[in-house]
């Protein structure tokens, strides 16, 4: 009886111990979680705390957060039980950054040198650069069913599953057809973009392609990988998520992928230690860690003194995308795996520069080719599922019927982001959807809600 009263005490306390650790671990991530969060929706969108702490916080593990908001100094601070306190800062022109590894004086002291675009009131332009809609309703699109689709996408017909659409724009042929908001939401409102992020990393990346500055089929330039099998990782290896570093994309708790995005100061660096587990190009495993090594990498090639220029000079405001911002580590690099904010029509915008093959308003955007490099599938991704950056819709080579969406055609591809943020790109139909919203675990059906867009387009 002794030995079993032993046994079950220090299996007692190795559970407990467990425990522990773990709630070491995971609340710091909790908390900063919210904190970022928080700081971000408030200072950079604007809305109302309460709402966002009801409906971005207010479930899970997110709930057990408390949050100090101080408007004086755009400040949010977390903490979980008056423990594992985190704070967010907000700077106007890069949005919110977690104060990780350094001080908060320190962070504040670091110099940047924004861009500013050339004023121009986007509701006096046409579109796509400016935000005059041009009727479209005699062009054969059926009003009705078009109708019918965005209604599957607002409609909630289960309370315990919500769909939270927050915003849907569709673009036919080059205009927009429809576009619809929750309340409280309108086209002049930010939605993060979380890992549709890594498809803007994918286009600066081209950018710097087609002026010669990175490589896609060299090595990756890392000293700390030259004196070891890494040394064989190409950015072709890194953009297509098969570069063979170990790596678990898990956010139910504290994992390599979490622990970067909420702990760390330089977030591609700390994925740049990673130990190579396979050998490149081999396995397929999706990963944020790999998408900051190639956001470093872009700063490395571009430098500092252009660096927080470049994306919004090169990019965004050549495809009139004047609302996206994309926010940095606290190390100054841009969080290129998650942290992008964008309006639902500056989302479209972006999908229509790749739709018109990295051509926007009538100027070349991404080199030539770029777009068809981006949605060939990788190697290592067995069912056609990934290019560079973005999903694709492709399905097995030679078995197409095991596509993720079945009834959108194989040419699609998306980005898509946590939470259930779409951007949808289907060359064959001249279309592109967007859908942003709050869907914990994807509730709204978007095979369905895309093919119902495609049935109202002219036949």
């Amino acid at each position: 009886m002794k030995i079993i009263k032993r046994s079950l005490l220090v299996l007692l306390l190795l559970v407990v111990g467990y425990g522990l650790r773990y709630a070491w671990q995971a609340l710091p991530i909790i908390s900063a979680f919210g904190a970022k969060d928080l700081c971000s929706c408030v200072f950079l969108n604007g809305r109302d705390a309460d709402d966002v702490l009801k409906q971005e916080l207010g479930a899970g593990l997110q709930s057990l957060g408390s949050f100090d908001i101080n408007k004086t100094d755009s400040t949010v601070t977390g903490t979980v039980f008056g423990l594992a306190k985190r704070k967010a800062i907000y700077r106007k022109g890069l949005g919110c950054t977690l104060v990780s590894e350094l001080t908060e004086t320190e962070l504040r002291a670091q110099k940047v040198n924004l861009y500013a675009m050339a004023p121009v009131n986007q509701d006096t332009v046409v579109w796509p650069m400016g935000n005059i809609i041009k009727n479209r309703i005699d062009t054969g699109i059926y009003v009705t069913v078009l109708k019918d689709a965005l209604d599957f996408a607002f409609t909630e017909t289960d309370p315990a599953k919500p769909i939270n659409t927050r915003a849907v724009v569709v673009v036919y042929d080059g205009q927009v057809i429809a576009e619809r908001y929750a309340k409280g939401y309108d086209e002049y409102s930010r939605h993060m973009g979380w890992s549709m992020t890594k498809s803007i990393t994918n286009a600066i990346t081209g950018i710097l392609t087609k002026d010669g500055r990175m490589k896609v089929f060299e090595p990756a330039p890392i000293p700390q990988w030259q004196n070891d099998d890494r040394k064989k990782i190409t950015l072709h290896n890194l953009l297509q998520a098969s570069s063979g570093l170990k790596w678990e994309e898990n956010y139910g708790g504290p994992s390599p992928a979490t622990n970067m995005l909420f702990k760390k100061k330089d977030m591609g660096l700390y994925a740049m230690e990673a130990p190579l587990e396979s050998e490149p190009n081999t396995v397929f495993e999706y990963s944020s860690g790999t998408t900051n090594i190639i956001s470093r990498l872009i700063r490395e090639a571009i430098g500092d003194d252009d660096y927080y220029k470049f994306y919004y000079r090169e990019l965004f405001e050549k495809i009139g995308a004047r609302s996206m911002v994309i926010e940095p580590d606290a190390g100054g690099t841009y969080v290129g795996s998650s942290f992008s904010w964008a309006t639902a029509r500056d989302w479209a915008r972006f999908g229509l520069l790749y739709l018109n093959d990295g051509m926007f308003n009538g100027q070349r955007i991404l080199p030539e080719g770029w777009v068809a490099y981006t949605t060939t599938h990788a190697m290592a991704a067995k069912r056609g599922e990934y290019g560079a950056q973005w999903w694709l819709n492709a399905g097995t080579p030679g078995y197409s019927h095991n596509r993720t969406y079945p009834d959108v055609p194989a040419d699609s591809f998306q980005a898509e982001g946590f939470e259930g943020q779409f951007v949808f790109v289907v060359p064959s139909k001249k279309l592109v959807v967007v859908r942003l919203g709050l869907s914990q675990t994807n509730e709204l059906d978007m095979n369905r809600f895309v093919s119902k867009v495609i049935e109202a387009l002219p036949r």
